[in-house]
């Protein structure tokens, strides 16, 4: 009985730490402004709980349930903001689980090599997390429009809505939040995996 509350315990805590490294939810009104932070945050912090989570109980498939967590409690917070009046697409909610479905592959395809997991996995949640986010960003309507038509009086001011800049690829949130969370994702995995065996 310990044990599986063990599991529950570390499966609350990690989603709760998910969840408030920087914002876990897009908000249409400032989705686009925010892409890159929200990018490295949750890439970050998705391998990390993930990684944890994943070499605890040894089993592949770990982290899509982690993922799966993560996405359920999302919408249930679209669906408080749609019954308190907001349209549908005024929260977007994230896509976590086909890049946590990435890092458990990575797991199983290397006979459960934690490190191949954190360097491998890692850097595949990385690139995958940003691109997987901006295609579903790209299916919902003008956040523009939503913006000025429905604003939240607590929306801070480096949040303010900003009409997308397409430029050149350096200058692209996908290009900046693919790399960034690649590269961070790999050395606080190896963190949370050596936090795991203390």
């Amino acid at each position: 009985t310990t044990h599986y509350l063990f599991i529950v315990v570390v499966a609350v805590n990690s989603t709760l730490l998910t969840i408030n490294a920087g914002d876990y939810i897009f908000y249409t009104d400032w989705a686009w402004t925010s892409f890159v932070v929200f990018s490295i945050s949750q890439s970050t912090m998705l391998v990390v709980g993930a990684i944890y989570y994943m070499l605890f109980t040894g089993v592949p498939g770990t982290a899509t349930y982690y993922a799966t967590i993560m996405t359920i409690y999302t919408w249930v917070a679209k669906g408080a903001w749609f019954a308190l009046g907001y349209p549908y697409d005024f929260i977007t909610v994230p896509v976590w689980i086909p890049s946590a479905m990435l890092l458990d592959l990575t797991y199983w395809a290397t006979r459960r090599n934690k490190h191949a997991a954190i360097i491998i996995g890692g850097t595949l949640v990385g690139l995958s997390f940003p691109l997987f986010n901006m295609v579903n960003l790209l299916l919902i309507r003008d956040p523009l429009e939503v913006a000025f038509k429905y604003p939240r009086p607590t929306l801070p001011a480096y949040m303010t809505p900003i009409e997308p800049q397409v430029g050149k690829f350096y200058n692209s949130p996908v290009a900046l939040g693919s790399g960034a969370g690649a590269v961070l994702s790999v050395p606080i995995a190896a963190l949370g995996a050596k936090l795991n065996t203390w």
